[in-house]
């Protein structure tokens, strides 16, 4: 079996970069800034799953990314969860909130209608977030 990318996560989301465990994925809904950690391990659907080095990884990784998307988007608070019950692949959500965003304080899942971001802002944004990360290409 080789590592693939869940169809759904695949057709959601937007390629950011790779880092050392996981792919960085920007949801592509233009509402809150989202962006999805995707281990690259095949099989995986919780944490625990992982080897004891595969968790602190991801921990580490996750950390990462919450400083970076503080530092980008200041949020008033910043979600991180796995759920899984759509997508069975391991992947970790990382949601900036905003007290005035359509969903607040309620989470985002089943909130409203998504839109997709246009083009050129995707685009823009994932270079933030790239450079931000000190990663290289998607």
């Amino acid at each position: 079996m080789s590592y693939s990318l869940h169809e759904r996560l695949a057709s959601d989301t937007l390629a950011v970069t790779s880092l050392d465990l996981c792919q960085v994925r920007l949801m592509d809904d233009s509402r809150f800034p989202w962006l999805i950690l995707v281990p690259g391990v095949v099989g995986i659907s919780e944490i625990h799953q992982l080897s004891s080095a595969q968790v602190r990884q991801l921990g580490e990784e996750s950390c990462r990314l919450a400083r970076v998307m503080e530092g980008i988007f200041q949020p008033d608070k910043l979600n991180v969860a796995s759920l899984g019950n759509l997508v069975p692949q391991l992947h970790l959500h990382h949601v900036a909130r905003f007290r005035d965003d359509p969903c607040w304080p309620g989470p985002v899942w089943g909130c409203g209608e998504g839109r997709p971001y246009p083009p050129q802002e995707a685009d823009s944004l994932c270079q933030r977030v790239r450079a931000a990360l000190g990663a290289g290409g998607a």
